[in-house]
């Protein structure tokens, strides 16, 4: 099992960084990884919301269906793998800090196949990946992306 949980401040407020974390269609902008994504259905975002993505992860492409597990705009956007070669949960809490945002990123996932075999590796590059996706989110949203 690989369990990663951070923790920083965009200094921008918390409808602004909700509103970017949660379009997929701004992935690829800040998670590396990321070749595309999408939503499935033109509904609202929600619980209940599917959405796919294509990733590079350890030199492998990955395809996953995600679906959104917590909505509650703009304190808490969760997330688990429908389908996947890395089952995943992981929930992005929220909360005022000084004038900006606190992100607290808890993420936990059990890999398979290839994966599994490399779990280490899989749970370090994976955390250090994840930390290095949020600063960028926190450098675009404070540099005023929309």
């Amino acid at each position: 099992m690989v369990r990663i949980e951070f923790s920083l401040v965009v200094e921008r407020p918390a409808e602004e960084v909700f509103a970017y974390l949660t379009d997929p269609e701004r992935l690829p902008e800040w998670q590396a990884g990321v070749l595309e994504a999408r939503k499935e259905s033109s509904e609202p975002m929600g619980v209940g919301t599917r959405m796919q993505d294509v990733r590079t992860f350890l030199g492998r492409k990955i395809d996953s269906t995600v679906e959104v597990t917590a909505y509650d705009p703009p304190k808490v956007f969760g997330l688990k793998t429908v389908t996947g070669p890395v089952p995943f949960e992981i929930t992005h809490t929220l909360e005022a800090a000084n004038g900006g945002t606190r992100i607290t990123f808890r993420g936990e996932g059990e890999p398979g196949g290839f994966f599994k075999l490399a779990e280490p590796i899989v749970a370090r590059t994976a955390e250090r990946r994840f930390k290095t996706d949020f600063e960028t989110l926190k450098e675009l949203v404070e540099a005023g992306a929309e």
